[in-house]
């Protein structure tokens, strides 16, 4: 397979490219209709973060009454969301169908897209890239779900039930909380993968990790910045970022440091 590739023209290239495509596209559109089809099972996770009682409240609840109070329970708080078009419920549903679809389908296409470009790899890069392309997609996938526990929730129940006065009502259109539902856990997903950059800055001789830890104040300052941008108007949703991009960027510093000794 590898010799059939490497003996294959420019055109050749563009065609097995067009049929990596084509089935990507294949299998994206599958889960997608699978995910339309659950349509209850889909709505009960999408919409477990907007709860009073979603389980990352119950763990805090737990662990604050373990270890202070054991009377200690949140407020019960309830937001409703409205849909102010006639086709904007189903228009919606496709919509998040799709991009859950690709992001069930991720791991096959990364395996699609590192198959594509692994006859051009000599065999101890090809070995060196499967652990990075696994280290991408495990960052990846850690960035999602801390979006969806924590960042999320403590931001929809923030601003969700932040009120200026007692006779004004919230109520979020379902437009405005899927949108910030997909594009927080995709942010979070890209920032996450500070280590990985780090890595190949390193190896390019951009950066070195004398250069990282000096610079640990401006760093600081510009990952506040970037959280405060890429996340809802709120402190406690900056903080809760901005404090797992510090531990990142510290990390990158001893990624940075084991690179150059390799």
């Amino acid at each position: 397979m590898a010799e059939e590739q490497e003996l294959l023209t420019f055109g050749g290239h563009l065609e097995v490219f067009r049929q990596i495509l084509f089935r990507i596209l294949g299998v994206v559109g599958v889960l997608a209709i699978v995910v339309f089809c659950f349509k209850d099972a889909t709505w009960q996770l999408l919409l477990a973060p907007s709860e009073w009682d979603f389980v990352t409240y119950r763990w805090i609840e737990g662990v604050i009454q373990s270890l202070w109070n054991p009377d200690f329970h949140f407020e019960e708080w309830h937001v409703d969301l409205i849909a102010t078009d006639l086709s904007s419920q189903f228009m919606t549903h496709i919509t998040t169908s799709c991009y859950l679809g690709l992001l069930g389908a991720s791991p096959y296409i990364l395996f699609e897209l590192f198959r594509f470009a692994s006859p051009a790899l000599y065999e101890n890069e090809r070995k060196y890239s499967v652990q990075v392309v696994f280290i991408i997609y495990l960052l990846f996938i850690v960035g999602v779900l801390m979006s969806y526990y924590v960042l999320f929730p403590v931001s929809f129940r923030f601003l969700g039930t932040y009120s200026v006065a007692a006779r004004v009502h919230s109520t979020i259109t379902l437009d405005s909380y899927v949108t910030t539902f997909v594009s927080l856990p995709l942010v979070m997903g890209l920032v996450f993968q500070l280590p990985v950059i780090a890595f190949f800055l390193g190896k390019l001789g951009f950066i070195t990790s004398e250069m990282l830890a000096d610079y640990r104040k401006h760093a600081l300052l510009v990952i506040m910045t970037v959280a405060a941008i890429i996340t809802p108007p709120d402190l406690m949703t900056l903080i809760l970022v901005a404090i797992p991009l510090y531990l990142l960027y510290e990390v990158s510093i001893r990624v940075v440091k084991w690179s150059a000794v390799k």
